[in-house]
């Protein structure tokens, strides 16, 4: 399949369009994110057209941090459904004739491991109940054995894990690939993500096409860019 290049390709030409346009720490991809502020990068290749945008997880669904109830993991499942239809986020003008050929979205709020813990928690809790009886006198002999300084160990490197998990700030990235019939006529790009999410109050674009290099900001008030 063509498909797996192409997602390398957008990355090569989103980096330059990128440091094309970056011109203070503001526009730099890798700077910390702003809440409320969402970056898009736009690159054109031929007839490929590129988008790479990048959410604070506030912006999204409301947090940043681990789900900690069903509630939050159903918000993060529909946040990712939503991102996964981008004709209802966003749309080229109709001559250019663009089609979506390929998308992938990501989130960092929750990772595998969580996410595998949380479905086998039952089980494992059932599996260990079962076998408490037959164990219990083992685990407590083997704890016992353990010394001071191995338990401070642990006790140390838990108080880091938990730090750095604190410090992390979940986001949510999705790239797309159109295929443009009229490349030429790619002329704008309107958004209805404010609508779909609210918390958002700027779209920071960036942006190289045929027509050059191009930057600006969108809002609920302006939400059309041109190149």
């Amino acid at each position: 399949m063509r498909t797996t290049g192409l997602f390398t390709l957008g990355a090569i030409a989103l980096g330059v369009a990128a440091s094309a346009v970056a011109d203070d720490h503001e526009m730099r991809h890798h700077d910390a994110h702003q809440h409320g502020k969402v970056e898009w990068y736009i690159a054109q290749d031929n007839n490929m057209l590129l988008v790479e945008i990048t959410a604070p997880g506030s912006d999204i669904v409301g947090f940043e941090h681990a789900p900690e109830n069903d509630a939050q993991r159903a918000a993060i499942q529909a946040a990712l459904e939503k991102l996964s239809s981008p004709d209802s986020l966003f749309s080229v003008n109709g001559e250019a004739k663009c089609s979506l050929v390929e998308h992938r979205v990501t989130q960092t709020l929750v990772g595998e491991e969580e996410h595998e813990q949380h479905d086998d928690h039952d089980h494992d809790h059932d599996h260990d109940h079962d076998h408490e009886g037959h164990e219990g006198h083992e685990k407590h002999e083997k704890h016992e054995k353990h010394d001071d300084h191995e338990g401070h160990e642990k006790h140390d490197e838990h108080d880091g894990h938990e730090e750095h998990e604190a410090s992390k700030h979940g986001e949510f990235s999705a790239q797309y690939t159109f295929a443009c019939e009229n490349p030429q006529h790619i002329n704008t790009v309107t958004t209805d993500w404010f609508n779909a999410f609210a918390n958002t109050e700027t779209i920071a674009i960036q942006a190289l096409t045929d027509k050059g290099v191009a930057a600006g900001d969108l809002t609920k008030a302006s939400t059309t860019f041109r190149f």
